[in-house]
């Protein structure tokens, strides 16, 4: 269950299509900067409140509303030029910053005021997101569709590096307030590349009628239906939902935990290069994906891959040197870049036009959304079992679903 593209690829495929690199380009300073305004605005929450429940609604409160709302974002952007969409996106995220740097600077920073700046940059990222891939759909088109996916996932672990350095910095330089109203304007250049690029999402359809906007279960039911024709979409789905809910992200908030116990020089030098471990590995697997062109998007593919990111992180919490752990961690970043671009791509190009951005919001309800949920198989199981062993039953649980959607999609005939 492959899907085709052309024999020779060049290498970095999607940037050799000039709107791409710029795209990709603004588009990495905007991300860069949403990573900025966290590294700044999470160092005074903590100074000011000291609330492990504030850290905790941060989190919730990102990821729920793709929870909530990944369908309906996938909706508008069938239905609306993804250009706005994203623009829309980017002003929710130019208020939050703008609010934290006027309340730090003003010193009326209030626990009410941090919850609702959260919420306003959960929704922003839940609004940007489905839009965000049909535009990359409609600048590269189909042909270069694996390596544009890629690419802009790349840009998002580059974020990831370059914030915490980049919002250190200004928040040396310009204090926590001066930081975050500088960062404001990170997002300008993108929003303006936006305005003036021809690329809607919509490609080929400018004379389609507007899709039918509806919002609720019966909406995510019928999305699912359409799923159902195309066993690769249900595949990607779930795996995206397994990989998600039992794993996710959450044990990046566990690192500071997995540096001290492993007990060997500066703890909190090691946890910087911990986190940073993975993101790494996910650049440096983009690059190498990039230049050999080694894995086409397949099914079997990406759940060999998720599968291979998942031992990585039952070996993990068992590790006993840093070094072993680190290379843990970027071999978990490579296979977790590619597992989750090929599953994207697929979701692309194994989905009807007409419904695309509803079946892209549904992904990320099952990719993004879930990832509440690993608060609790890793963080809430790991105060009663111990963080190294949630881990390692969470990522078992994975190879477990691996095991059996490869043994389920083996089971049907490869198809061109």
């Amino acid at each position: 269950m492959t899907v085709s593209s052309p024999a020779a690829t060049p290498r970095f495929a999607a940037l050799h299509v000039p709107d791409f690199r710029r795209y990709f380009l603004l588009g990495l300073l905007a991300m860069t900067a949403d990573n900025i305004e966290h590294v700044i605005s999470y160092w005074v929450i903590f100074l000011k409140f000291h609330s492990p429940a504030l850290a905790g609604f941060a989190v919730i409160s990102h990821w729920v509303p793709f929870l909530l709302f990944s369908v309906l974002a996938g909706a508008l952007a069938d239905r609306y030029d993804c250009r706005k969409l994203i623009q829309a996106g980017q002003v929710l995220f130019m208020i939050a910053s703008a609010a934290w740097g006027l309340l730090f600077l003003t010193d009326t920073l209030q626990m009410w005021h941090a919850a609702a700046i959260l919420i306003i940059h959960g929704f922003a990222g839940v609004i940007i997101a489905p839009a965000s891939q049909l535009i990359v759909h409609d600048i590269v088109g189909p042909s270069q569709l694996t390596s544009g996916i890629r690419l802009n996932a790349t840009g998002r672990y580059l974020a990831i590096l370059l914030g915490p350095a980049i919002g250190g910095g200004m928040m040396l330089a310009l204090g926590p307030a001066g930081g975050l109203l500088a960062n404001v304007s990170l997002y300008l250049p993108f929003t303006v590349f936006l305005a003036r690029t021809p690329h809607t999402g919509h490609r080929g359809h400018a004379d389609r009628p507007r899709a039918e906007l509806r919002f609720g279960l019966g909406e995510t039911l019928a999305v699912l239906g359409v799923a159902q024709r195309d066993q690769r979409l249900v595949t990607m789905i779930v795996l995206g939902a397994a990989t998600s809910f039992f794993v996710g992200n959450a044990f990046q908030a566990q690192m500071p935990e997995y540096a001290h116990d492993l007990g060997a020089g500066d703890a909190k030098i090691w946890y910087s290069i911990l986190l940073a471990g993975n993101a790494a590995g996910a650049v440096l697997g983009a690059i190498l994906l990039e230049s050999l062109d080694v894995l086409r998007p397949s099914a079997r593919s990406a759940i060999v891959c998720a599968g291979v990111w998942a031992v990585t992180l039952v070996l993990f919490p068992i590790a006993r040197s840093y070094a072993l752990a680190v290379t843990l961690l970027v071999l978990g970043g490579a296979s977790n870049i590619a597992f989750t671009s090929m599953a994207q791509t697929l979701v692309q190009m194994c989905s009807p036009s007409d419904v695309r951005g509803r079946m892209v919001g549904l992904f990320n309800t099952a990719m993004l959304g879930l990832r509440a949920g690993s608060g609790v198989t890793v963080g809430v199981l790991g105060a009663l079992i111990g963080i190294h062993w949630s881990l390692m039953l969470s990522a078992a649980a994975v190879v477990l679903v691996t095991i059996w959607l490869y043994a389920r999609d083996a089971r049907r005939p490869a198809t061109a």
